[in-house]
C-alpha cells in the first residue's frame, strides 16, 4: 500500500454541495436560490416552454396546415414487384394473402398497385386501390383488375 493507493471509502464523501445545513456551511441564509420570485420558493416547477413570462415560442409563431382525419394510407406495391413475384412463385392470380405471403404487407394495411415498371405476366390482381397506369399496364397484358 502506498499514499498515492489510499482513497475514501465507498459513499464517505459527498460530490454534491449540502445546501440550507446553517450558516457555518457558507450556504445556509437563502441557500443559493437568491432572494424572492417564484424560483426562491419550495415547490417551484418550471412549465415546459416557459420563458420568464414573456409569449412562448410555440405560441408566437403562426400555425399551418391541415390534418385531414378522412385520409387513407395506402400500401404501395410497384408493377415491378407484381411481376417478380408472379415470376419467382409462378402466380396467375395475385390478391393480398400472396402479398402477405411475400412478406409485403402485413394485410392490416389497404394496398394500392402503381405502375412503376414493366409487366409482361398476364395476372389478375385484387387490391384496394390502382393507379390509371397500372391498370391500364395489366389491361393491356391480358390481367383483371378487382377492386376490394
Amino acid at each position: 500500500m502506498k499514499l498515492y493507493n489510499l482513497k475514501p471509502a465507498e459513499g464517505s464523501t459527498h460530490s454534491r454541495r449540502r445546501i440550507g445545513r446553517g450558516p457555518g456551511s457558507g450556504l445556509g441564509g437563502t441557500s443559493t436560490r437568491g432572494h424572492k420570485g417564484a424560483k426562491s420558493r419550495s415547490g417551484y416547477k418550471k412549465k415546459i416552454g416557459f420563458e420568464g413570462g414573456q409569449m412562448p415560442l410555440q405560441r408566437r409563431v403562426p400555425k399551418g396546415g391541415f390534418k385531414n382525419i378522412n385520409r387513407k394510407e395506402y400500401f404501395a406495391v410497384n408493377l415491378s414487384t407484381l411481376q417478380t413475384l408472379a415470376e419467382e412463385k409462378n402466380l396467375t392470380k395475385i390478391g393480398i394473402a400472396e402479398l402477405v405471403a411475400a412478406g409485403l404487407t402485413n394485410g392490416k394495411k389497404l394496398v394500392k398497385i402503381l405502375g412503376n415498371g414493366e409487366l409482361t405476366a398476364k395476372i389478375d390482381v385484387e387490391a384496394n386501390a390502382f393507379s390509371k397506369t397500372a391498370e391500364e399496364a395489366i389491361k393491356a397484358v391480358g390481367g383483371n383488375t378487382t377492386r376490394i
